[in-house]
């Protein structure tokens, strides 16, 4: 966004936004397409995202790729996702590395194929000391289930004597997360026009700012990115304390 752009955000800029991409499907269904052709759009809407993140400044971008519960879809559109997912990861990389862009993933990787988790591994490696954008894909995610590991692990160290319960603070339980080391989201943005969370970061979007809109994921631009940090931008963030 340039400076004489009359849409630009007046404020401060987020530090972390982060995106439930929702309305593949229907988008899909809209035109009488298939729900991979709906998906297949849907990776171009990334691409959009990530430009747009770094154009305007913003330094972390987290993106609800799949949910645990996503492998309840049928086993085709499960097995289409996950073609996607390959293709994205083998012709991306390369010019993700080259914009400077760290690619990071959360979520459980024991259900994909071995190629998928190597492919992980890899963009990974590669793109580790990137700093023009963290890129954190969530893949097989469920907050619930983040929470309740870190709280597995945390009971795992009170019992073998290296932590004092009294020592299970807030921190440590945020330091026990796959976000740990991530800053918390500024703000949520929810494609398709649906209000709710759907089990995505719960714990860290204790104080998120959340901004829904009325596009599907495949048609998600540039200016929608912009209008949502806008959006963003006319919230009073209080945390808790009263109005100034």
């Amino acid at each position: 966004m340039g400076a004489s752009d009359d849409s630009a955000p007046r404020g401060g800029l987020p530090r972390h936004v982060a995106i439930i991409m929702d309305g593949n499907g229907r988008w899909a269904r809209a035109r009488g397409l298939p729900r991979s052709a709906g998906h297949k759009r849907g990776a171009d809407a990334v691409r959009r995202a990530v430009e747009a993140a770094r154009a305007v400044g913003v330094r972390y971008l987290t993106l609800f790729g799949f949910s645990s519960e996503n492998w309840k879809r049928p086993a085709e559109e499960v097995g289409d996702l996950m073609s996607l997912l390959r293709l994205y990861l083998r012709s991306e990389i390369a010019e993700l590395h080259k914009q400077g862009v760290r690619l990071r993933f959360i979520g459980e990787r024991d259900r994909f194929a071995p190629d998928i988790v190597a492919l992980l591994q890899q963009a990974e490696d590669q793109t580790r000391g990137n700093t023009a954008l963290d890129l954190i894909v969530a893949l097989n995610y469920g907050s619930r289930s983040e929470i309740a590991g870190a709280a597995r692990r945390l009971a795992e160290e009170v019992r073998a004597g290296r932590l004092d319960p009294s020592a299970v603070t807030e921190e440590r339980i945020a330091d026990a997360l796959w976000t740990a080391g991530i800053p918390d989201p500024d703000v949520i943005i929810r494609t398709s026009g649906e209000q709710r969370l759907s089990n995505f970061l719960l714990w860290q979007t204790a104080y998120s700012e959340l901004v829904f809109l009325d596009v599907y994921w495949p048609d998600f631009s540039k200016q929608d990115f912009e209008n949502a940090i806008v959006e963003y931008n006319r919230r009073e963030r209080r945390y808790g304390a009263a109005s100034v």
